[in-house]
């Protein structure tokens, strides 16, 4: 028989199913390792089995818990990697326990709620974020934090917005102004967060900015007196001047809002926060080639781009600008710029000073239709001297030819100085008459060549009536008539 000392506690063993003091401790202790859960709680769990139907995830409750397909969302981690198995999570608790004793979870609403932690995280501590426009509504647009926010139109932008369609698909910075969880209501700036944004770009830019370096911008507006560029989270003042070498009269003729150029920066006023800027500094100088392209004398074509009361400007190639005053705009010098119809397309002059040191060309309309009018008199000479016909032009062409050469040497002389007089030219005397020669043939002389001071080429009639009237000094006329 056994003994009651076979019963001690040092010795004893469990019989008739008794279980022993050490086991139930232990399950005891099993029981409270196991987490208790309640609906709404947010808990982290890993994802052991992941398929079709939805995904099991193990948040240290007796079963793993099963997060159905329509409450597990977007497959992917806060990290934005595809979900898999392995991988940590938060879920949301819908039920602690089904009919199965197992916890029914969503992962879709934990990602819910952790958003709106973040947002209003990003409230309380200024943060800037950013979303897409999803929607135009009334009064402003409605963004996508992962929950409806709504920007107001007066805090889209600090200017003003042609048409709020235009942001509609365009992501853009945002300052949360406003958020109440409960009414699930935030309200959002743009204007807030560009111009927080433009502050902080403004003090680093002007801390290293020096006058003479190249910077890249954006035009961020145009006025009738130049363009404001974006160099950097401050606008520079780009002068219409310094905008190109050629003459513009308004900014749009060379750039437009939103164009990305280069500019130099011209000078800095710091105390007053003015930076000028230049883009024409940056472009090839066509002046440097004038010398080179141009020449005292020829020819050019331009157009005429302006009308002042000192002459008219006309444009060479891009960058060349020409002067021609008001004396050689037409066949008197005391023409008035704004009695001569200019024509608007492409014209014709004569350049008659270059100074590329003071960025300076004077040319003539006048000299330039003198040297036509020589030029197809010329041709039309030629042309009948070689048809074998006799002509006006034959009996007088060496009169012509004098007084044509006259005017242009008198022509050059004026164009080297604008505003001088036209000097006078006097008439030659006539070359004397040959002695008679008793054994010799009669010979005819040359009529001494008509000039006149005021045109060197006389008009045919009275070249003709000239020489019919004079008395005839030559031989022939003075000889008797010969008897058969």
């Amino acid at each position: 028989m056994l003994s009651s000392s076979d019963f001690s506690p040092e010795t004893s063993t469990p019989t008739g199913g008794e279980q022993q003091p050490e086991s139930m401790e232990s399950h005891a202790g099993y029981d409270q390792a196991m987490r208790a859960l309640t609906p709404g709680q947010i808990v982290t769990g890993l994802v052991v089995q992941l398929d079709e139907s939805g995904a099991l995830v193990d948040v240290g409750t007796k079963s793993e818990g099963m997060i159905p397909q329509q409450e597990l969302g977007e497959r992917i981690t806060e990290d934005g990697k595809p979900l898999a198995v392995g991988d940590s999570i938060e879920v949301y608790v819908l039920k602690p326990e089904d009919e199965d004793g197992a916890a029914v979870l969503s992962k879709k609403r934990a990602d819910y709620e952790s958003l709106w932690k973040k947002i209003i995280l990003a409230h309380e501590q200024g943060e800037i974020l950013t979303a897409m426009v999803v929607e135009r509504v009334r009064g402003g647009l409605v963004v996508d934090l992962g929950v409806r926010a709504f920007l107001p139109a007066s805090h889209v932008s600090a200017r003003s917005v042609q048409s709020l369609d235009s942001f509609v698909g365009r992501s853009i910075k945002l300052k949360i102004l406003e958020v109440d969880r409960e009414r699930k209501r935030v309200v959002v700036s743009h204007r807030e967060a560009m111009s927080e944004i433009r502050d902080k770009r403004r003090d680093q830019t002007l801390g290293v900015l020096k006058e003479g370096e190249i910077r890249k911008g954006i035009v961020r507006r145009l006025t009738d007196y130049g363009a404001f560029v974006d160099i950097g989270g401050v606008d520079g003042l780009l002068h219409v001047t310094e905008i190109s070498w050629s003459y513009i009269t308004h900014p749009s003729e060379a750039l437009k809002v939103g164009e990305h150029i280069e500019v130099m920066v011209l000078k800095l006023d710091m105390e007053r926060e003015r930076i000028s800027l230049g883009l024409k500094q940056i472009l090839p100088d066509p002046w440097e080639e004038v010398g080179r392209k141009y020449h005292v004398g020829d020819v050019v074509k331009g157009k005429i781009t302006r009308v002042v009361q000192a002459g008219a400007f006309i444009r060479l190639a891009e960058g060349i600008e020409g002067i021609i005053p008001a004396t050689e705009l037409g066949p008197d010098k005391r023409t008035r710029p704004e009695d001569v119809d200019l024509p608007k397309t492409e014209i014709e002059a004569k350049i008659i000073a270059i100074r590329p040191s003071e960025r300076r060309i004077t040319l003539s309309l006048r000299l330039a239709h003198q040297d036509k009018e020589r030029k197809e008199a010329h041709d039309y000479m030629t042309r009948q001297a070689t048809s074998g016909r006799v002509t006006l032009g034959d009996l007088f062409g060496e009169s012509l030819a004098q007084g044509m050469a006259e005017r242009e040497a008198r022509a050059e002389a004026e164009a080297s100085a604008l505003a001088a007089e036209e000097p006078r030219i006097e008439a030659s005397e006539p070359p004397a008459a040959e002695p008679e020669a008793p054994a010799a043939e009669p010979e005819v002389t040359e009529q001494a060549p008509v000039e006149s001071s005021d045109a060197p080429e006389a008009s045919v009639a009275e070249a003709i009536e000239e020489v019919t009237c004079e008395p005839s000094d030559s031989p022939e006329a003075s000889a008797p008539e010969k008897t058969p």
